[in-house]
């Protein structure tokens, strides 16, 4: 990417926003292009500024982050914005929702502002803030939610070999991990889970995982820790 990923905070609370707009004032590789208190004030300024990446709180005014956020991912004139939600919640209550409608990834309020920075360039590069903690909270909200949800009708067109793959990223497991479980080149995970984002349509390696879980599509056996 040419030029420093371009951010809209959107958060109701003066101070998140304030602390966002100080950490991105010293960082070269970012620039704050916006901010809104609400919901509906954020989808104006993302409309308008059309940054790299959103962090948007869940529980706001007016409109909320997660209505906020079905219509950024609605909207094909702002598919290639990425979606953080921040929290200072439970993330089982609102994960596999916002993943399913296509948040790239959660970051805590209290976080260390690495972490932050670490987000930011993470959905920029197409990547997912998908740990294996948020992958289990992934697996307990699609237990007692999944059983009812159709599966995706994407899944049919993916090969053996790139079912195989994603059912593995649905661990949170790494493409290094991954390709030591299958023996492969870390680079071939890559172009499975490449060719398995088109076929699905998904935005990213995050919601990719919901797809899968949607249809089924997880490993026979739990890596350790999981």
């Amino acid at each position: 990417m040419s030029g420093p990923i371009r951010v809209v905070v959107i958060d109701d609370q003066a101070l998140i926003r304030v602390g966002v707009r100080t950490l991105l004032r010293g960082e070269p590789g970012a620039e704050l292009v916006g901010e809104a208190a609400d919901g509906r004030t954020g989808l104006d300024v993302v409309r308008a500024r059309r940054p790299d990446v959103v962090l948007m709180d869940i529980r706001m005014p007016v409109l909320d982050g997660l209505a906020a956020l079905r219509e950024i991912t609605a909207d094909p004139a702002l598919a290639a914005v990425r979606v953080v939600m921040l929290t200072t919640f439970g993330l089982e209550e609102y994960v596999f929702e916002a993943l399913r409608h296509g948040a790239s990834g959660f970051v805590l309020k209290d976080a260390e502002p690495d972490e932050l920075l670490r987000a930011i360039r993470v959905v920029t590069e197409g990547g997912s803030l998908l740990s294996p903690s948020i992958t289990r909270s992934v697996i307990a909200q699609f237990a007692r939610q999944g059983p009812g949800m159709a599966p995706h009708p994407g899944i049919k067109h993916l090969t053996e070999r790139e079912r195989e793959v994603v059912s593995w990223v649905t661990t949170g497991m790494s493409n290094d991990e991954i390709a030591d479980r299958l023996t492969i080149s870390a680079e071939t995970v890559r172009t499975h889970i490449g060719r398995a984002l088109l076929k699905l349509g998904a935005r990213d390696r995050a919601q990719m995982v919901v797809f899968a879980m949607l249809s089924g599509l997880t490993p026979p056996v739990r890596p350790p820790g999981l």
